[in-house]
């Protein structure tokens, strides 16, 4: 609303502001397991955007509809057929409160792999990660780099039946209420992880501090991309006039 009427009241004045949209598509051919629908929770925890300094959680996980996929018009409005959020789930008689309609992000690797090869596994989870990479350059410019501050995003990814990846949305300060006991301690984990990251040794956070920890303070997380370590190891390849690949130029596999 208040969007709405700056724009108002912007033309009112004579002023001609650029038309922002954002345009969305929605997947028809979603890949299947079991004929039902899923998509991809991900957690990403980004410590600075000039230099862009990110990393990814092994831990992610599936979240699937109860009701096999159908996409027939009669079943457009089956919010169990097509949305696989769990406040909706949850709701639906078949939903299964022991697990919880999910799967880890390592199990759907395993089942990808078994199904349809390691190369082409990899190949998916090497495009989500530019996914990932890209969302985040997109906003790079516009983002506050604060020494102060990190946030943690939920990415929610969809996975066509060609293997394609695609965004749907990123969520900052994802919810990290739990549905089952495994959930509970992934989320405890993810947030023991990020602490360890920001306030590594339990120390209280120094703006003089060059957010540069340990890979033993990484926890479950592995680093995605990290600009000011690429620019230096291109520095030192230069300097002894060794031509080569840069370690960190692709981001990294984020499951094992």
């Amino acid at each position: 609303k208040q969007w709405y009427q700056r724009r108002v009241r912007g033309r009112q004045m004579g002023h001609s502001p650029k038309d922002t949209y954002v345009i969305s598509r929605y997947i028809d051919n979603p890949h299947l397991i079991g004929g039902k629908k899923y998509d991809l929770r991900l957690y990403v925890l980004v410590t600075s955007y000039r230099p862009l300094k990110a990393y990814i959680y092994d831990l992610g996980f599936c979240r699937f509809c109860t009701v096999k996929y159908n996409s027939s018009v009669s079943e457009l409005d089956n919010m169990f057929v097509h949305l696989t959020n769990v406040s909706i789930q949850k709701h639906g008689e078949d939903y299964n409160e022991k697990h919880g309609g999910k799967w880890t992000v390592n199990n759907l690797a395993m089942y990808l792999e078994h199904t349809h090869g390691r190369e082409v596994t990899e190949r998916l989870f090497d495009e989500i990660n530019w996914i990932i990479v890209h969302s985040l350059k997109a906003v790079q410019g516009v983002m506050a780099s604060d020494k102060h501050c990190f946030e943690c995003y939920g990415y929610d990814v969809i996975i066509d039946d060609n293997l394609k990846p695609w965004l749907i949305e990123v969520n900052a300060s994802p919810s990290l209420t739990s549905t089952t006991a495994a959930d509970r301690i992934m989320k405890y984990s993810l947030i023991d992880d990020v602490l360890k990251i920001v306030c590594p040794n339990g120390e209280i956070p120094d703006p003089r501090w060059n957010k540069v920890p340990s890979k033993d303070a990484y926890g479950q997380f592995d680093l995605l991309i990290d600009e000011e370590l690429a620019v230096h190891e291109q520095q030192d390849t230069r300097s002894r006039g060794v031509s080569g690949r840069l370690s960190r130029s692709r981001p990294q596999q984020q499951w094992k």
